[in-house]
């Protein structure tokens, strides 16, 4: 019989060390650091910004996937991991992250005022608002459940 912890530990990682976690910290800072870019290209209308923005999210979108991948893995592998209460909306408001962002990426591929004013501006700043709850049912799945924790 296998035991509560051995349940709940990612079946993705390196070393022994769960791969999700390691990921996360990219896409986020990326997706925020997108939303800082497009608040400042709308007050300065210098293109620069609007490309910042624009590669600020083609990597979030990029490793938020990897990231995604890897916690689908955990997520799918073990059936203990999907009973905890905060894996679904976790795995969903990450999945709505991921598909704003790459809509977003899109859009700025607009050239100009289009490309951040107002589509890119609002989806930047919806995907933040969401984030702190995906973080914060992501830390209660490790600090509260015990998932992906080395006992």
């Amino acid at each position: 019989m296998t035991t509560t912890d051995e349940r709940l530990q990612a079946t993705a990682q390196i070393a022994r060390h769960p791969l999700h976690p390691m990921l996360v910290p990219v896409p986020i800072v990326c997706f925020i650091g997108a939303l800082l870019t497009d608040i400042t290209y709308y007050a300065s209308a210098e293109m620069m910004w609007a490309d910042f923005s624009a590669w600020l999210l083609v990597v979030g979108v990029i490793v938020g996937v990897l990231a995604a991948c890897a916690g689908l893995i955990d997520f799918l592998s073990s059936r203990s991991i999907r009973a905890q209460a905060p894996a679904w909306p976790h795995m969903l408001g990450n999945v709505l992250v991921l598909v704003l962002s790459f809509f977003n990426a899109l859009i700025h591929t607009r050239d100009a005022w289009t490309s951040v004013v107002p589509a890119g501006l609002i989806l930047s700043a919806i995907v933040v608002l969401i984030l702190p709850i995906t973080g914060w049912l992501g830390w209660s799945m490790v600090y509260r459940h015990g998932v992906g924790v080395l006992r």
